[in-house]
């Protein structure tokens, strides 16, 4: 288990250098203007927006921009925002937070739900029962979350206020009142997920009922609840855990619509805002960010997935 562990974070090296590589030079080069015209304005003279990329160091060669970047964000200096004059760190991880936030409690929703489903289809292949499940929550996932948010906002929030507006509570509210203004942003992001995973958990567990020792568990008069929680569950969760695991990086950095729909200060809408004001350090910083905790995220899933089948866990 531990070279299991160190073999994945050894490949977890070179990973992130290349992505840090891709996000630089995406941000760097292909984000069209310039960084002191989008300070400065349209109004301004050449030489006044040259002087401030001199000052702000835009004006050094890509590679020794790239090597001061990435050597900062190791040690934990992000730079400054190039609008708003600030650290950038503070702010990434405020909004990191949030979208942590949102993102966790939308997974605790999701994935109990999301394994009931798939699982439950699987031990009833074929039934009605099986194609409700199956097309009900496909046809949710093909529901956009601007579509489904602006209904569920409408019916919950405005015409039967049971819900709040907004997903950011006053400030000083307790955890709970926290979870309360999450349900509504939540919901969308369940429609989203919940056919995919119950999708993965079914197949997983039409594939588990095949194998001849689930029919030998049958067949020596084993409960059925024994044979589905100790032999079919457990191993059908592989493919689904691994399925959660990709998924959390999409939950963190793609949540924009429900975040601005919501009003919601997270990571993702960070990235759009600083993506459009043409503010480098803090779009870089956020999106590398989003991908180390994606990869500590396919980290955990390979963790749990090598704890779930000895045979990965045994080298096999």
């Amino acid at each position: 288990m531990l070279r299991l562990i160190g073999r994945r974070l050894l490949l977890m090296i070179p990973t992130l250098i290349l992505v840090s590589i891709l996000i630089f030079a995406l941000a760097e080069v292909f984000v069209p203007g310039s960084v002191g015209r989008s300070i400065l304005g349209p109004y301004v003279t050449e030489e006044q927006v040259q002087l401030l990329n001199e000052r702000l160091g835009a004006d050094r060669p890509i590679v020794v921009r790239y090597l001061s970047w990435a050597g900062g964000f190791v040690t934990g200096d992000w730079g400054d925002s190039a609008l708003l004059k600030v650290p950038v760190r503070p702010l990434v991880m405020e909004a990191f937070w949030h979208s942590l936030l949102l993102a966790g409690f939308a997974l605790v929703l999701i994935v109990p739900a999301s394994i009931a489903l798939g699982v439950f289809a699987g031990l009833r292949r074929d039934s009605v029962l099986d194609r409700t499940i199956t097309v009900s929550s496909l046809s949710m996932t093909v529901i956009p979350e601007f579509v489904s948010g602006v209904v569920l906002l409408y019916v919950f929030a405005v015409w039967l206020k049971w819900l709040p507006v907004t997903a950011l509570p006053p400030d000083g509210s307790p955890f709970y009142t926290r979870l309360y203004y999450l349900i509504l942003p939540a919901i969308p992001l369940m429609f989203l997920e919940l056919g995919y995973i119950a999708r993965m958990a079914r197949v997983g567990t039409v594939q588990v009922l095949s194998m001849p020792y689930i029919r030998t568990a049958v067949l020596k008069g084993l409960p059925r609840s024994r044979v589905v929680f100790g032999h079919v569950l457990r191993n059908a969760m592989v493919p689904t855990v691994t399925v959660i695991g990709s998924q959390v990086g999409w939950l963190l950095g793609g949540l924009v619509v429900v975040e601005k729909l919501f009003n919601y200060p997270g990571i993702g809408r960070l990235m759009v805002e600083a993506a459009l004001a043409h503010d480098i350090p803090l779009l870089e910083a956020s999106v590398l960010l989003v991908a180390v905790v994606y990869m500590i995220a396919n980290l955990i899933a390979d963790i749990v997935v090598a704890l779930l089948n000895p045979r990965i866990r045994m080298g096999g």
